[in-house]
């Protein structure tokens, strides 16, 4: 395929001592964390009740949405958003699972809500009054990949900026034994055809990641290895590190490269 061009707005993130995109600058450079970091993100986008019932999914995804919104002094309301996960919520299917084996005339509402793979992007607009287009992705490990892609061609549509989030959890109960994930993490960017901030410009051919550096993982992969978006952190890390090229896992014997122009 043709190489697609963005502009990289502003960067939101979180990670489980990492709670903001500076923190995780500074890890980058130097290997110091912050001395002390909540345990878990608070989403300020939504009202109070609604932010203590919301799952770690959410709360993660809106937090990472909310920081690169604010960063690049953009409307939330006014952006077309992309949400990519690799699992959802695997805590909340755990549960499902469990009471629908055992008990499921006693499966909570909310959970159910929640369950879905789009609870993320349904959050993100209501609390954002957002009327724009909110597209869910999941792609098994290409997740964050795939949405790239599907924002850089919205872009490539005619959509002046757009929002993408990649987020995940850590799996619960018998999930475990089939992915075994930890921690939290959450990044997003905003992404323009012609605003300020890093150029990009992603291509897709038939790489291996696992020949050369290319898939090497850097600081922020290495610390986040075992969250199901790792694969993500390549390009964070070459953000980070002012390193002018990232290549993400886009699917079996499939890679995705973005050179990238700091500026």
């Amino acid at each position: 395929m043709n190489a697609l061009s963005a502009r990289i707005e502003s960067i939101g993130f979180w990670a489980d001592g990492l709670p903001s995109w500076q923190a995780a600058r500074e890890f980058v450079a130097t290997g110091a964390s912050p001395e002390t970091a909540p345990a878990k993100p608070s989403p300020q986008l939504l009202p109070p009740n609604e932010r203590r019932r919301a799952p770690e999914s959410v709360a993660v995804a809106l937090d990472v949405a909310l920081a690169a919104c604010e960063a690049a002094g953009r409307d939330p309301a006014t952006l077309p958003s992309v949400f990519a996960s690799t699992h959802g919520d695997l805590s909340i299917t755990d549960y499902m699972c469990a009471k629908l084996a055992h008990d499921p005339r006693a499966i909570s509402p909310t959970k159910f809500h929640n369950s879905v793979h789009n609870a993320a992007a349904g959050y993100w607009t209501i609390g954002a009054h957002c009327m724009r287009a909110a597209t869910a992705i999941s792609a098994y490990d290409a997740s964050f990949a795939e949405g790239l892609l599907e924002a850089m061609m919205q872009l490539h549509a005619g959509a002046d900026a757009v929002l993408l989030v990649g987020y995940d959890t850590g799996a619960a109960g018998p999930l475990r034994s089939v992915h075994d994930s930890s921690g939290l993490l959450g990044g997003a960017l905003v992404l323009s055809r012609d605003g300020r901030g890093p150029r990009i410009d992603i291509s897709l051919g038939d790489i291996s990641l696992g020949d050369g550096e290319a898939g090497a993982p850097g600081t922020l992969g290495k610390r986040c290895a075992r969250n199901p978006m790792a694969p993500m952190l390549p390009l964070f890390d070459a953000l980070a590190a002012h390193a002018p090229r990232a290549v993400l896992h886009a699917g079996p014997g499939r890679a995705m490269t973005v050179e990238i122009i700091h500026e």
